[in-house]
């Protein structure tokens, strides 16, 4: 069954022998793997056919659209034997090219570092079937010992059920249905308020575009004064702003030095700025066309060298953490909820969608977002900013 090549099946006449007789309806045989290992037989009619070449054409594109000899196809119905490994590489290969809620790459990359890290070594040898709760509550074990955080053991175990589920048969039903005993298998409970959210104020924002020079103080300002997320604030090209830098139009994102989409359909949206960092992006902009913030080589900086910077300045926070500062200060001024979910890009309810014909009164905006202001000290930024290194045309 392993190295089978694929079929073309065979058509028949029922009742009729001899020569092919167009007025009679055809019909096509082929086999199909069923999970218990061995193949069946299936019958489809064809219709009526002129001739048998024609009988045989029609069968053969029923089996190229049924898939019935793709490699997609013979993986997708694991056999008795199967293991973890073979599951779970198949259960990756399938993430990229699944048309329903497709994945960011950011998402398949951290599936596989949790396969790479912690679950092929510990359950790849096992067979499929044998991944129950007591095979679970073993690996749970393994991952307390080793001090992963309860939050980061819940999603190692989550993709842990994705492989599981992933096992299914021609109907689409799971193979190894599973009822998983949370209890049992002690997987610990995510407890908001005890887990690590770097914060950071306005005083160390302040002091921290003391430290960082050049493009890398412009962008801490433009992520503690906006919210935006590291990898929108890298994706932002200079025609994404109004003329007067009061109006940021977010539409894409990167990762890994690669343009994407943002990471949710509610993450497109419309960000005012402060006039007092309006200013300090005017002067940044100036003479400038395409990415805000580049190498010296013109390619888009990437997330990790940015936290290096971050870091030399003494932040050991991350950038999220200036997006925590940016929601704190929007909802200390008062700022409305929907248009703290807007400027953040946060997912609304239904009321927070009736109110979002706010969002078109351009004076209303304005006034709360000057309101609400930075909520820290530009320092020299504010009335001198460093030039920028000319970044090369990116398209």
């Amino acid at each position: 069954m392993l190295n089978r090549t694929g079929q073309q099946g065979s058509v028949y006449q029922a009742h009729q022998q001899g020569k092919w007789n167009p007025r009679s309806s055809a019909y096509g045989r082929f086999w199909i793997d069923v999970p218990s290992g061995e193949r069946k037989r299936r019958t489809v009619s064809l219709g009526l056919c002129a001739t048998q070449w024609v009988a045989r054409l029609r069968l053969r594109e029923y089996i190229e659209r049924a898939g019935v000899c793709s490699k997609h196809r013979f993986h997708q119905i694991p056999v008795p034997g199967t293991t973890f490994r073979q599951q779970a590489e198949w259960w990756m290969e399938s993430l990229s090219t699944r048309r329903r809620r497709p994945l960011k790459p950011a998402t398949i990359y951290g599936w596989q570092h949790c396969l790479d890290r912690w679950i092929l070594p510990n359950l790849g040898i096992k067979l499929l079937s044998e991944v129950r709760n007591g095979a679970l509550r073993q690996f749970v074990e393994i991952l307390s010992v080793a001090g992963l955080a309860p939050k980061t053991i819940v999603n190692v175990v989550t993709v842990v059920k994705f492989v599981v589920a992933s096992a299914i048969d021609e109907e689409g039903d799971q193979i190894h249905p599973r009822i998983w005993n949370h209890e049992f298998i002690q997987l610990p409970l995510v407890i908001k308020e005890k887990q690590n959210r770097p914060t950071i104020d306005g005083a160390e924002i302040s002091a921290m575009l003391k430290s960082v020079k050049g493009r890398y103080a412009t962008l801490v300002a433009l992520v503690a004064g906006t919210g935006l997320r590291i990898g929108e604030a890298l994706a932002v090209r200079t025609e994404d702003f109004d003329p007067d830098c009061h109006v940021l139009h977010v539409r894409r994102s990167v990762w890994h030095r690669r343009e994407q989409a943002p990471k949710t359909a509610n993450a497109i949206r419309l960000v005012d700025i402060p006039e007092v960092l309006a200013q300090v992006l005017r002067r940044y902009t100036e003479g400038m066309d395409g990415y805000l913030f580049t190498t010296r080589a013109g390619r888009v900086l990437d997330p990790c060298n940015s936290l290096k910077a971050l870091h030399g300045a003494g932040n050991r926070g991350g950038f999220h953490a200036f997006r925590r500062f940016r929601f704190s200060v929007l909802r200390r001024a008062g700022v409305p909820e929907n248009l703290i979910k807007q400027w953040l890009g946060h997912s609304q309810n239904l009321m927070d969608l009736y109110a979002a014909q706010l969002q078109y009164d351009v004076a209303y905006r304005r006034e709360w977002c000057e309101t609400a202001g930075l909520g820290f000290e530009l320092g020299e930024l504010g009335y001198k900013c460093t030039a920028p290194i000319r970044p090369s045309l990116v398209a």
